[in-house]
């Protein structure tokens, strides 16, 4: 068989065995998929933009988000998953970065997010056109923290549900990085591509994880923080593997 030919028709199998696991802004029929994806957020600064991290320059003294995918203007809520605070966000510009992070912003809104420097793990989640938009600070207990602002300490007794809360996000800090590689449909195509991956990027961090009997889920970790999975990331996305999903479990 012609070499070419039979090349063509591996590249074809593999496409064919594999689904993407981010959620891309397409339309299935008549009905529109809107984005969402988690991963790292990274906080603007003039130095990003004199070393061409950055390709566009921002102001960190507003509610300011770029995004090398989505169009200006559009609405956007950005989530905090380790301690719940969410913010709703114009995106202000497309820009190029480093595919290692999903979302640039401002400092205000890191600020009002209170993103973890060392693991600034987000949501983004694209809202629809006729959401009426109001930027907004995202709280978690602010009715708790006015009453403690007025009563003596003594008299503040804290809800069970303000205790779960607290206990849900102690667990959410202990829980380590996953990285999404790709879906399959076939085992084998998922071990095939496990080993390769394992020869190239010399980690021994890829797992596969069964899903159902049509979903075998190629995955990276766990670590313990961002800076764990940074070197595999970028190793992945300089074999071609872009968009990679982040979560934690």
């Amino acid at each position: 068989m012609n070499i070419k030919l039979l090349f063509a028709i591996s590249i074809l199998i593999f496409l064919t065995s594999c689904s993407t696991y981010e959620n891309q802004r397409v339309k299935k029929g008549n009905e529109k998929i809107y984005y969402s994806a988690s991963g790292f957020a990274l906080t603007y600064d003039d130095v990003l933009y004199k070393d061409k991290i950055i390709n566009k320059k921002m102001s960190n003294n507003g509610l300011f988000a770029f995004h090398r995918n989505l169009k200006k203007n559009t609405l956007v809520k950005i989530i905090n998953p380790q301690n719940f605070k969410e913010i709703d966000v114009k995106i202000n510009k497309r820009a190029n970065y480093p595919k290692i992070f999903n979302i640039v912003i401002s400092n205000e809104v890191s600020r009002i997010l209170n993103l973890d420097n060392e693991n600034p793990l987000v949501e983004v989640i694209e809202l629809k056109k006729n959401k009426k938009f109001v930027a907004k600070e995202g709280t978690i207990f602010e009715e708790e923290k006015n009453v403690a602002d007025k009563a003596p300490v003594d008299e503040i007794v804290m809800d069970d549900l303000t205790l779960s809360k607290i206990k849900k996000n102690k667990k959410e800090l202990d829980k380590k990085f996953i990285l999404v590689i790709s879906d399959f449909y076939y085992e084998d195509s998922a071990v095939n591509l496990k080993n390769e991956l394992n020869k190239k990027i010399q980690q021994k961090t890829i797992m596969i994880k069964k899903i159902n009997n049509n979903k075998y889920r190629l995955l990276a970790g766990p670590f313990e923080s961002f800076n764990a999975l940074k070197n595999t990331y970028i190793s992945l996305n300089n074999l071609g593997f872009e968009d990679l999903n982040i979560y934690k479990e």
